[in-house]
């Protein structure tokens, strides 16, 4: 049997506080007693609209709550509308000004979003499945390497207007047209990593899955290793450990801070959702002397 164990780390965009972090992430590992499933959701709220803080903790915190919508067209459709319910019945009985509520109905929130769950971990076939509108990614490492990267964006795939989770009943059409969905199977040692575009692009950079890379050239939107010699394996393959060794909210900030400031990631808020997944232990060890 396989158990899933998750770890999340953010940071805000420099010169901002914790407190405008326009990022969100959510995760529970699952209860196998009951047969809930392990399902995980990261979100990338628009600085431009109107309480983006609030819209994106409400996607991810509703996303995994109980048993979660079903990944197909139908399940997240019915979630979508039920979602962009419940912001309006808990929307401000006042508004601070005219603008703002102007702002609200005419407008409402928007947010990139990227769902996951994880099935099948107590047999043979386990497996992630995930959604995805905009520009957060999911990336799935077996070995120490990459084995895929969902929505299979290039480096040139990231925008100001990505597709999003909107507030507007109206955008429900687009949202359903711009809907991605995949899965992929799982293993005992592999790791599933969920990120938001500031981070997603520069480790797309990076590994050269994007298209591209620093350390050689890349694979055009694959999510695969393109060969560039064995020491450029070893620095991508680095690149995926040292993501998978970090056990404190300051390694990961030092990390950014030094891509930041190196110039090769963009200034934003930027969250990584870590999943990894081990082999269940035993319940109870008996000993026979």
């Amino acid at each position: 049997m396989i158990v899933a164990r998750s770890v999340c780390f953010a940071l805000e965009k420099l010169g901002s506080t914790p407190q405008e972090w326009e990022d969100a992430a959510a995760c529970h590992d699952g209860d196998p007693a009951v047969g809930v499933a392990p399902r995980y959701a990261v979100a990338d709220g628009a600085t431009e609209a109107y309480d983006a803080i609030r819209w994106v903790d409400h996607l991810v915190t509703s996303f995994v709550a109980g048993a979660g919508p079903a990944l197909t067209s139908d399940g997240l459709r019915a979630w979508f509308e039920y979602v962009q319910q419940l912001w309006v019945a808990e929307s401000p009985t006042r508004f601070a000004t005219v603008i703002e509520e102007h702002k609200f109905r005419s407008e409402g929130s928007f947010a990139t979003f990227l769902g996951c769950r994880l099935t099948g971990l107590d047999g043979p076939r386990a497996r992630w499945e995930a959604a995805a509108l905009g520009d957060t990614v999911l990336f799935h490492i077996r070995g120490g390497r990459l084995l895929t990267h969902f929505p299979h964006l290039d480096v040139d795939g990231f925008g100001l207007s990505p597709d999003g989770v909107s507030t507007r009943p109206e955008a429900l059409g687009p949202m359903l047209r711009g809907l991605a969905l995949a899965h992929g199977e799982l293993r005992v040692g592999d790791v599933l990593f969920l990120a938001t575009d500031a981070l997603a692009h520069w480790l797309l950079t990076e590994t050269g899955a994007g298209g591209t890379s620093r350390h050689g050239s890349g694979t055009h939107g694959t999510g695969r290793h393109a060969t560039g010699g064995q020491g450029t394996d070893r620095k991508r393959d680095g690149l995926w450990a040292d993501l998978t060794g970090i056990d404190h909210d300051a390694t990961f900030a030092a990390i950014v801070a030094d891509q930041r400031a190196a110039g090769r990631m963009r200034n934003d808020d930027v969250t990584l959702l870590r999943v990894q997944l081990v082999a269940a232990e035993p319940d109870a060890l008996v000993v026979c002397l």
